[in-house]
């Protein structure tokens, strides 16, 4: 058979039933990506004969003759293509996994189109951006660029990210101090985000004026021009490469040894059984079969597969395979083969017979007695709470004395039930991993993961290794969310290489992502409040239950951290929480953004509103009154102890937060609702830590070569959440490097000695902060080599492209190098260390308001403005940041109005995109974004941490607009068409009474 792509010919005969996205791969273009394999993502997209296509659903024989056009093909050689240019200079993408779909669909557009871009690009999704940046880079590319006007305090178009903003207005500079180098931990926090000065004289620090409030485009900050500094929007280095698929992902690269060999797993039918007998021969005779294993082959040794930084907080409730299967879909065998078809075909011949044993799906049910156990003889010694209840975690907490008095000597009272739902990543980049032994015959995982220490670590603990003899890393990952910080491909592919000492692939189809991976507990959440006539709160009592399915895998860390910053946010007198993590034989929840807080934040926001509706107070204005503020105590004592002590007051923006949030909906966006839609306005707020608790360890390493050029170490991954730019960029402002100098080697067990992860948005308060402190180290080092060796003082030194400037006299990089101590110099050069360990934690604080219209008669909600203001520090990369909380309520929204994993009797419904909604271009309205001026104490530069945060208010406010349109209460997630249409009161109900906020006038309907 014989195409074109690219221009380039191509003979191949594929394989029976073989699609174009594959044999394309197989040539080489794995810039053609595998994000569904259903044609519901876009992220195979290529250009057949010029027509958009995706190419998962072309049959392989039906590409003879023909011409086909990929990402890497959309312009000669490295030249990029209009659209692609746009979307790299407009950061259209995060993670970059649907980039090269996105480009190729997008390049086929003319002007003509764009009235109808959201249906023209409804078959391409996007998880990480919100569609924002995108739509906006197609319309340059079509257009030219079009320069949005406007800002925070003259109008009430979205904020905007010019790509090159002005520089800041400064105060004075302010003298800072710092530890000494080493260890990299300070006894108590300093701001540690200073300008480099002269060595041993502290670092020089400039601060931008204070004001009402920044857009999404502040200034450069810290007195720095823009060249790739901290305060610029930089573009990603890797931009260019990703539009074209360039930029390599896990299974883009080749494996050394050759092609890996294919493992796929036989998976249980049953909801709950245990195995009576596997019978594997019939497997081991189909062509190309190499093993069969079962759970008679694996290590017997229980492990969970949620990573933390210690992994005692997780349950050890998992082997690899088990005789015991707790959900459908459990793997039950693994089969490898040289093909991914002979590894299906010993899938299917492989005999397993069951004995079906009782199950529970009701979280409820499952912990009253008689229910069935679904891990009976795990222990408290392995962190499960009460097997015999079901119950993995579960506290019942409190302060300030009886909370049903407290409740009962209240002025106001309101109370609810409010559920939340199962909602998948929908990472386009599915989990995998590749392994294989190297010339040393050590174990070499590639692997998707958001954690691979934490992974090495623990597949050192399951196989009996030295962490020496394991080497984990990750490509640049397409997209996590929290899923995965998991260990779910990395085990079976370490134990086929093992067995095997052949390479092994496993990789994740869609459907296994929505039935194999994890998913968010969904939660039911018992919420009530307490007021005094004037809104002041006196009470609040929360009963939450949370389904962590048939593994415990972050269900304990889930459970307290979702009962955590979400209650603490308001100062209550009296606060009960009653609250368990359960056992069923649903499809395991796991790590999801936000880490449990958007479930609770929900509940407690919902009341708020209801309290703010009962009294007639506004919400905004109730807030104020009731939250925290700087100074307040962060540690209230909980019976006999105390909790989160690491939590300290950095800064404070919540006021900003409130008023920029409020300002912005009196403003409006000239958005009307459709006539005879009904309108609501609702808010709610959120506050997180910027790292987790008990501490999140970064080491990194800073090191100066010959030739003037920079190596950064780090261990944290890159997955769409910017940190490798922002290291960067930390990098640049520190040493005074141009972009083009700085090289950065990350993700990788090898690079440095250990990095807890990227999870709790800790690629800028963790690694950023340690990369800092590397940085800072090494250019002491370097002004007092060069001072010394022309004995001058080193007062006046300046870091330039060539060495360091002392006086008149340049002393060249080498020079110093040569000049260094032993100790201080590896084979690369010059190096220094920094670390983070994460002994305090600061604060952020996240508003999101909406404005909605919703249909009575058929439930439909239209977000007609959609405004978040976040509390994020000194802004490290304002269109990085922007992206993230664009990203992080569009993904919110997606939760809050049509995603849902629907489950019954333990089995997924619609474990497909095409049933499963991830949001489409038309679904997403663009979120104006605002920041509060505030400045850490705490974060490298001041920043704080804005990844996961802005999820966590978006349910709650979009419910909280939905029930004020409908005046009646809405207790569900997602407010989906059926669930609206019923709250609204079905066909032929009277209308409610809309609840305004308090001085609002805005009619019912229009």
């Amino acid at each position: 058979m014989r195409f074109e792509v690219n221009g380039a010919v191509v003979e191949t005969d594929p394989r029976p039933g073989q699609c174009a996205r594959t044999l394309l791969r197989e040539t080489g273009h794995v810039e053609v990506k595998k994000g569904c394999d259903a044609g519901d993502c876009g992220a195979c997209s290529i250009l057949l004969d010029g027509e958009p296509t995706h190419s998962c659903i072309v049959p392989a024989m039906r590409l003879d003759g023909r011409s086909i056009t990929t990402a890497a093909g959309l312009a000669p050689g490295d030249e990029l293509h209009p659209v692609q240019e746009a979307l790299a200079t407009g950061f259209g993408f995060q993670c970059g996994f649907c980039t090269p779909g996105m480009s190729v669909t997008a390049s086929t557009l003319t002007a003509d189109d764009l009235p109808d871009l959201d249906r023209r690009m409804k078959g391409n999704l996007c998880r990480c951006t919100g569609y924002r940046p995108i739509r906006e880079a197609i319309r340059a590319s079509v257009l030219g660029p079009v320069r949005e006007t406007g800002g925070a305090a003259s109008g009430g178009s979205a904020c905007v990210t010019p790509a090159a903003p002005e520089a800041a207005r400064c105060s004075d500079g302010l003298a800072q101090t710092h530890a000494e180098p080493g260890a990299g931990r300070t006894s108590a926090p300093s701001h540690g985000h200073g300008i480099p000065g002269a060595p041993g004289d502290g670092l020089a620090q400039t601060h931008a004026e204070p004001g009402a409030g920044r857009t999404s485009a502040p200034s450069h900050g810290h007195g720095i021009p823009g060249g790739g500094k901290v305060g610029s929007s930089v573009v990603p280095e890797a931009a260019r490469r990703i539009v074209q698929g360039r930029e390599p992902y896990t299974f883009d690269e080749p494996v050394p040894g050759g092609p890996p060999l294919v493992l796929r797993v036989v998976t249980s039918p049953h909801p709950h059984a245990r195995i009576v007998s596997i019978d594997t021969a019939a497997a081991l005779a189909v062509p190309g079969v190499v093993a069969v294993f079962t759970h008679e082959d694996v290590p017997d040794v229980r492990y969970s597969t949620g990573r933390h930084e210690h992994r005692t907080d997780d349950p050890d409730d998992t082997r690899m395979l088990d005789d015991v299967v707790r959900h459908v879909g459990q793997r039950v065998a693994a089969v490898v083969a040289d093909t991914a078809e002979a590894a299906d075909a010993g899938c299917r011949a492989v005999t397993v017979a069951y004995e079906v044993l009782p199950a529970v799906f009701d979280p409820e049910q499952a912990r009253t007695p008689g229910a069935p156990l679904l891990h009976p003889d795990r222990t408290p010694e392995e962190r499960v709470m009460d097997a015999g209840r079901n119950v993995v975690a579960g506290f019942h907490l409190g302060h300030g004395g009886d909370i049903d008095a407290a409740l009962a000597a209240s002025h106001t009272t309101v109370t609810g039930e409010w559920r939340s739902s199962r909602v998948t990543h929908a990472a386009l980049e599915t989990h995998g991993a590749v392994g294989w032994l190297d010339d040393d015959g050590r174990l070499v995982v590639r692997s998707s993961t958001q954690v691979p220490f934490l992974v090495r670590d623990e597949l050192a603990h399951i196989f009996d290794l030295a962490p020496d003899r394991v080497r984990v890393y990750a490509p640049r990952v397409g997209g996590g969310f929290g899923g995965k910080q998991e260990l779910f491909t990395e085990d079976l592919t370490a134990l086929a290489v093992l067995a095997l000492g052949r390479p092994v692939a496993y990789e994740y189809a869609r459907t296994d992502q929505f039935v194999r991976a994890s998913l968010r507990h969904p939660m039911r959440v018992r919420a009530t409040l307490g007021a005094d006539a004037d809104g002041t709160l006196t009470a609040m009592k929360l009963d939450v239950l949370s389904d962590t399915g048939a593994y415990g895998n972050h269900a304990i860390g889930v459970l307290f951290h979702s009962c955590a910053e979400s209650t603490t946010l308001y100062r209550v007198p009296t606060k009960w929480i009653d609250a368990e993590a359960v056992y069923t034989n649903n499809p395991p929840s796991g790590a999801f953004r936000g880490y449990g807080l958007g479930q609770v934040v929900f509940a407690v926001e919902s009341a708020m509103d209801a309290l703010a509706v009962e009294l007639g107070i506004d919400p905004f204005d109730l807030r104020r009154l009731n939250a925290v503020r700087e100074g307040d105590s962060l540690h209230p004592d909980v019976g006999e102890e105390s909790h989160e002590e690491d939590l300290v007051w950095g800064s404070y923006g919540l006021d900003q937060c409130l008023d920029l949030a409020q300002d912005a909906l009196r403003r409006g966006n000239g958005v009307d609702a459709p006539a005879g839609w009904r309108v609501g306005v609702g808010m709610a707020a959120a506050m997180i830590a910027t790292m987790a608790p008990r501490g999140h360890i970064a080491h990194t390493t800073a090191t100066l070569r010959p030739d003037g050029t920079f190596l950064l170490r780090v261990g944290t991954a890159e997955f769409g959440n910017g940190t490798s730019t922002v290291h960067r960029q930390i990098a640049a402002t520190v040493l005074d490097a141009a972009p083009d100098r700085l090289e950065l080697w990350a993700a990788d067990t090898d690079a440095v000695r250990h990095d807890t992860g990227a999870f709790a948005s800790a690629g800028t308060t963790v690694a950023g902060k340690a990369l800092h402190a590397a940085c800072t180290v090494l250019r002491r080092r370097m002004i007092d080599i060069a001072a010394e060796l022309v004995g001058a003082d080193a007062a006046g030194a300046t870091l330039v492209a060539s060495g360091v400037r002392v006086g008149d006299e340049v002393v060249p990089w080498a020079r110093v190098i040569a000049a260094a101590p032993a100790d201080q110099v590896d084979a690369t050069g010059l190096t220094a260390d920094g670390a983070e360990f994460g002994d305090f934690r600061s604060l952020a604080f996240n508003v999101h308001a909406v404005r909605v219209a919703v249909d009575p008669e058929t439930g439909t909600v239209k977000v007609l403005q959609s405004v978040q203001t976040a509390d994020a520090g000194v802004v490290i990369n304002p269109a990085q940041c922007r992206g993230q909380i664009e990203g992080g309520a569009a993904q919110a929204l997606g939760g809050a109005l049509y995603e849902e994993v629907y489950v019954e009797d333990g089995v997924v419904l619609n474990p497909v995109f095409r049933t499963y909604r991830v949001p489409q271009f038309a679904d997403v309205p663009d979120t104006e974004v605002y920041f509060a001026e505030t400045d850490d104490s705490l974060g490298p530069f001041g920043a704080k941490s804005m990844s996961e945060s802005p999820y966590n208010p978006v349910g709650a406010a979009i419910g909280n607009a939905v029930s004020r349109a409908l005046g009646r209460r809405g207790y569900e997630l997602p407010f989906s068409r059926d669930r609206v249409w019923r709250l609204a009161g079905g066909a032929g109900a009277p209308p409610a009474t809309v609840w305004p906020m308090a001085g609002e006038s805005s009619p019912a309907s229009v």
